[in-house]
């Protein structure tokens, strides 16, 4: 199936990217590969605030990383220059997870991203991918992504 027939399969309609808060860009690309800036977990429209390991669980992490995975291929689609079609691979997902020092479960939340560029994408959304604890994340949200594509010519 095409990434557009596996979206429509998933009821999912591609969100508006969103314009950067900050002094970055939400993609670069060098050759043929991509480099998305980090998307926040957002609930209602507003940044998702929370910590893992005191008022967030696993499973609404899941949640919320599967709702930026959504957003990630919003923006990897504006640097394909509006065809999905044209990644090659999903390359690496780099995981930023807003939680208390005793909390261990950050590959757990991430897998709801890692799980949905799967659904989305097929093979070529199984990723390298790295999950880190962090103490905090802009605007006090529960989860940050950025994503690494390679695309074809």
């Amino acid at each position: 199936m095409s990434v557009y027939e596996n979206l429509k399969k998933l009821k999912i309609d591609l969100p508006t990217v969103a314009a950067p808060v900050a002094a970055y860009v939400m993609y670069v690309q060098t050759g043929n590969t991509v480099f998305l800036s980090g998307h926040i977990a957002k609930k209602d429209g507003q940044a998702w605030v929370g910590q893992f390991g005191k008022n967030i669980t696993v499973a609404e992490g899941q949640q919320a990383a599967r709702s930026i995975a959504v957003d990630l291929t919003a923006t990897l689609q504006a640097a394909c220059g509006g065809d999905l079609n044209r990644v090659k691979r999903i390359v690496k997902v780099m995981s930023l997870v807003n939680s208390t020092g005793d909390f261990t479960e950050h590959h757990l939340v991430t897998n709801g991203a890692s799980e949905m560029l799967v659904e989305i994408f097929g093979e070529k959304g199984r990723h390298a991918r790295s999950a880190f604890g962090v103490a905090q994340i802009p605007l006090g949200s529960c989860l940050e992504i950025e994503l690494i594509a390679e695309l074809n010519d």
